[in-house]
């Protein structure tokens, strides 16, 4: 393939669907591209369109200076770059945009600034269809002058959003939105089984689930209360929400459905009504949380 001229070379590292999307979208827009992974089938389609396949990890961190991290955790990021020659990682920026915690993004930092290499860590807010796309978006921290230095060619990915020094808090912000996005998407999932035991398909029940799961009105009339820590129960109230999440056990279980998820939301809103918050706003369970269940 031709190159653009300015298009910086890159590495990627781990060609699952998200790693195999970004090395496409950099081929794409013209640089030069070095990629590696454990199975090296898995990037035949991108050398035939002119990606250069690493034949070592030390030959794939040399080809580049950013060398981006797509792996399924921290530990596979140790598994394949713990053997690496350390003049091959030194001087390398890695983008590591592999899930885990923050705390372990902090100890990957430091185990790369060991080896004298760079972390920036990363969490990308769209499945790999949404990368290199118009509204994509992924939260960065680490050292903002290696992310200035490599920021444009990150947003041929994605907007990149750079939120500070600590290189746990890209993990951290990654893992709230994914604990939005899995719980909310768990609740749909648990609605579909319920409506197809009542005879009903899930295109049916698409358009109001779609206005039931824009909680943008909720989200901006509690937000400020909760900072405040005024849990008043002048809007709403925990025991009447108690009852209405009562009400889903009881229609999942005579629909024949499992019960583990609403049993669950229910098990955390009787622990607020015993703890005392029966007539404070159902925001009250922010305090129940913050504390590990018995």
């Amino acid at each position: 393939m031709s190159t653009t001229p300015g298009a910086a070379p890159v590495t990627v590292i781990g060609l699952g669907p998200m790693g195999h999307a970004m090395a496409s979208t950099y081929l794409d827009r013209g640089h030069r591209v070095t990629v590696w992974n454990r199975t090296a089938s898995r990037a035949d389609t991108l050398v035939a369109r002119g990606a250069h396949r690493a034949a070592t990890v030390d030959e794939a961190l040399a080809a580049s200076e950013l060398v981006v991290l797509s792996l399924t955790d921290y530990e596979a990021v140790y598994a394949v770059l713990g053997d690496a020659d350390p003049a091959a990682l030194a001087g390398r920026v890695l983008a590591n945009l592999t899930s885990d915690t923050p705390d372990r993004a902090r100890k990957a930092a430091a185990w790369a600034a060991d080896r004298g290499a760079t972390q920036l860590t990363g969490g990308v807010l769209v499945p790999p269809s949404g990368i290199g796309e118009p509204g994509s978006a992924a939260f960065y921290s680490g050292p903002r002058d290696a992310f200035d230095a490599h920021r444009a060619t990150l947003e041929v990915l994605t907007a990149a959003d750079h939120r500070g020094e600590d290189p746990g808090l890209a993990a951290l912000l990654y893992q709230l939105n994914m604990t939005m996005f899995w719980t909310a998407l768990t609740g749909y999932w648990q609605t579909v089984a319920m409506a197809g035991a009542n005879g009903l398909k899930a295109a049916d029940v698409l358009p109001f689930a779609v206005d039931a799961l824009d909680l943008r009105p909720f989200l901006e009339f509690y937000t400020p209360r909760v900072d405040a820590g005024d849990h008043s129960g002048d809007v709403d109230r925990l025991t009447m929400g108690t009852a209405s999440v009562e009400h889903v056990l009881h229609t999942a279980r005579d629909s024949g459905v499992d019960t583990t998820l609403p049993a669950a939301v229910l098990d955390v809103f009787r622990r607020g009504v015993d703890a005392g918050h029966g007539a404070d706003s159902t925001s009250s369970l922010v305090e129940i949380l913050k504390r590990p269940s018995a």
